[in-house]
């Protein structure tokens, strides 16, 4: 059966942000990800967020559970807003042979 290295959660965590792999983090690779999210948001590409640009999934998510274009949710609209949240991972592991000693 082989095996996986152990690689802690943080040294994987250390390995995505070290781009060019030398074993440091430099500024620049400690902020791509954010200059990549920025960049998502910034529709126009000004380099300057405005609050619609910032805010544009939560206004999409409101205006998308507004069914009855009131510019208000009800009960049953806002209940359509809530984060789906994912079931946790169970444990795939085979059960323990019988007879095994701890």
């Amino acid at each position: 059966m082989p095996s996986a290295t152990a690689r802690t959660r943080e040294q994987k965590r250390f390995d995505r942000y070290d781009k060019d792999r030398n074993g440091r983090v430099t500024r620049e690779e400690y902020l791509a990800s954010r200059k990549k999210a920025f960049a998502k948001l910034d529709a126009n590409g000004d380099g300057r967020l405005t609050f619609d640009e910032w805010a544009v999934k939560t206004t999409t998510k409101f205006a998308k559970a507004d069914a009855d274009r009131s510019a208000a949710l009800d009960a049953a609209e806002f209940a359509t807003t809530a984060v789906q949240r994912k079931a946790a991972a169970r444990c795939a592991c085979p059960p323990p042979e019988s007879g095994a000693e701890d």
